[in-house]
Formats: C-alpha cells, structure tokens, sequence
C-alpha cells in the first residue's frame, strides 16, 4: 500500500492520527493486499483508497474487527470528477469508533460507464437514504439496495444533476458582467 501524508504544514496533526493511519494501514494491506491502493492523512483524517470491488468487504472488516470497530457510518458522499478517465465517480464512506473517538475515511472509485458499487446498507441502516442521496445527484448505482430511487428530485427526472456534464449558466445571458465574479 502506498503511503502519503498530505499536508504536512498542518499543526493539528497528532501522533493519534499518524499512529491510527499506519495501524489501520497496516491491517488492511494484510487482510487485502493490493486491493488496498492507498493511505493518506487529509487534515486530521486517516483516508484508505481501496478498489471497488472490495469496499463492502473493507467496511466489514472495519466494523467487524475487534481492535478497529469502526461501526458507525458518519456520511457517505459521491463526487464527479469527469478529468479522472476510468475513475469519474469518487465514493467516501466517513466511519467513527464511538467508543475510542476515532475517525477514518474509505474511498472507492468507479467509471462513468458503468457506475456501480455494492450497497452499505447490509452493515449500516444509515446508508439507505445516504446511497439514495447520491443515485439522485450523481447516478451511482447501489448494487443489492432495497429501495434505490430518487430522494429528493422528482421520479420524472431523466439525468443527475450534481454530475459536471453541463455548463454552470447560460452562456447567452447578457445581463451579467463576469468580471464582479472574479472571471
């Protein structure tokens, strides 16, 4: 697994976190090998880029082991990044040890051809409405949901807003001068 520290001017980083970021790195490089691409610290959080594939099965493991407990879901969140060729669509799962405090971030990546994960909702009953959120912005599909529909857009809509397939305004507005918006 590839190691990176991220933002090492940081002050607020404490020997927890690191401590925290290399056990858990270490117990998901044993359990998953290769599978396990990555662990970065962003700010004051440990985050493990894994393959798609094996997210739920990474999940699992972080709930289900004993030292780790990771067996709160935080939030779940979508992102597009259409530059990413072969990996448009990040997904973050934010996971918490109430008892310890701790905190770490999972992320996953899939293509915009075919934009399919496996459902969090067999581990944390949260995710339902929190998968249902990012079907409904972005088009990501949550394989094996018990009720992925739209959540908060109306059924009859035929695309996914959040997705940076469209152009921010209209581009014959003319009642509108760019430079007050910095551009």
């Amino acid at each position: 697994m590839q190691a990176n520290i991220q933002h090492p001017e940081l002050k607020f980083r404490t020997a927890a976190v690191e401590s925290l970021s290399a056990k858990v790195a270490a117990k998901l490089q044993q359990r998953f090998g290769d599978d396990a691409i990555s662990a970065t610290i962003d700010y004051d959080f440990p985050v493990f880029t894994v393959k798609s594939d094996i997210v739920i099965d990474v999940l699992d493991f972080l709930y289900h082991d004993s030292e780790l407990a990771f067996q709160f879901l935080t939030t779940l969140a979508a992102t597009h990044f259409p530059e990413n060729k072969g990996a448009e669509f990040g997904i973050m799962y934010q996971l918490h040890n109430l008892p310890t405090n701790e905190r770490i971030r999972i992320k996953t990546f899939v293509p915009l051809e075919k934009p399919h994960v496996r459902t969090a909702t067999t581990l944390f009953a949260a995710a339902n409405w929190m998968e249902r959120q990012e079907y409904d912005f972005y088009g990501v599909i949550f394989d094996g949901h018990p009720n992925l529909k739209r959540i908060l857009n109306m059924d009859e809509m035929n695309y996914f807003p959040m997705r940076k397939e469209y152009a921010l305004e209209d581009a014959q507005r003319e009642d509108k001068d760019n430079s007050f918006f910095g551009r």
